[in-house]
């Protein structure tokens, strides 16, 4: 019985753990043709992750580098989810994090204690904004989300580095935003994990999961979200408004990608936009966070924590002669092999329906 109770536990999360775990022996084939003569060691920091620089700071970083990609990740699941792909996360990330820098500049008759909240408020209502231009096409004009939501990373990418200059929060000698006049607090975190850059942004993405877990399973207008997403003309014949849904989905979505880039540059690490063409790899992070954790809410806080594990362990291996590449090529086969999950779904519900009339013999 206890056993079945573990299964039936650890049931949603199997077919991410099978990849995890495939993906891991793949890992070290790799360790062992790129680099032979440091393979064990490579193998070990890998493993050690985070803990290659110490448990108090190792750990207060893994959550650190895990914010971020936590909420651009339930950015994605959300809107997959509800029916939709979301992979604009990293335009709504960047207008999140030109919103935030400006205000936490700009807006100093604001006292710093509450400037924070305030540039956090506003970096999920551009990114709201600006995924609403997504849903908007996509609820009256059906055009495909994937194209917008593609268009629209570019354009968010340009119209920032174009504001960054025209908005008078451009840094000349080192091509960059200015310094925030206001951080997020560290809410004690500096206190439990020493020397790390934890602070009150883990905690803001660990309940904005709880939050959107709750909306998506637990009130009517998740169900009605959802619904909407499994079948469209069903729902509408059931008296549920389509098109609003599908915006309403985009703009919730959206608003988490922003506050992902404002949480990201409001950390007191002194990170600022360098001006590049490079779209925001955490949108893309995102998707693979979302990708990995099968789309459940509670599942993207752990597998967000699982890639800003494995990101701190390739740090420690470039010491020892692995490019930094090596651990983003780990993560790939790792998500390619979790993009199998629904087949590993299948085959461990034939393993059960096979094993259920052995049991059933043997009870008689």
């Amino acid at each position: 019985m206890k056993n079945n109770k573990f299964i039936t536990l650890i049931k949603p999360a199997l077919p991410s753990l099978i990849s995890i775990a495939i993906g891991m022996v793949i890992a070290v084939i790799i360790l062992l043709f790129t680099n032979p003569n440091n393979a064990l060691d490579g193998l070990v920091r890998m493993l050690k992750g985070p803990f290659n620089f110490g448990l108090q700071r190792g750990l207060g970083n893994m959550l650190y580098f895990a914010t971020p990609i936590l909420l651009t990740g339930l950015s994605v699941a959300f809107a997959f989810k509800t029916g939709l792909f979301n992979i604009g996360a990293s335009g709504q990330f960047m207008v999140g994090s030109f919103t935030a820098i400006y205000i936490a500049v700009k807006w100093t008759f604001i006292p710093p204690s509450v400037l924070w909240i305030v540039s956090l408020i506003g970096a999920a209502l551009a990114g709201a904004l600006w995924a609403s231009v997504v849903g908007i096409l996509k609820a009256w004009r059906n055009v495909n989300e994937v194209i917008t939501s593609i268009m629209m990373n570019y354009i968010g990418m340009y119209v920032v580095l174009f504001l960054i200059k025209a908005m008078g929060i451009y840094n000349s000698l080192k091509n960059e935003t200015m310094p925030v006049k206001t951080n997020l607090p560290k809410a004690g975190l500096d206190i439990i994990f020493k020397g790390s850059f934890a602070d009150v942004g883990i905690l803001i993405g660990i309940a904005g999961a709880i939050l959107i877990y709750f909306i998506l399973e637990k009130t009517t207008f998740g169900f009605e979200l959802k619904a909407v997403g499994l079948n469209k003309d069903a729902s509408e014949y059931a008296g549920i408004n389509q098109k609003r849904n599908i915006i309403l989905s985009m703009v919730i979505a959206g608003a988490l990608a922003g506050l992902a880039g404002g949480v990201a540059y409001l950390a007191k690490t002194g990170k600022s936009i360098k001006l590049v063409q490079v779209l925001a790899p955490e949108g893309y992070s995102g998707i693979a966070v979302a990708l990995l954790a099968a789309n459940n809410p509670i599942g993207v806080i752990f597998s967000s924590f699982f890639i800003s594990y494995m990101s701190l362990g390739g740090q420690s291996m470039q010491t020892i002669g692995y490019v930094p590449e090596i651990i983003d090529m780990m993560i790939a086969v790792i998500l390619y092999i979790s993009a199998l999950s629904s087949l590993f779904a299948i085959l461990l519900n034939k393993y059960r329906k096979k094993k259920k009339p052995q049991i059933a013999q043997e009870e008689e």
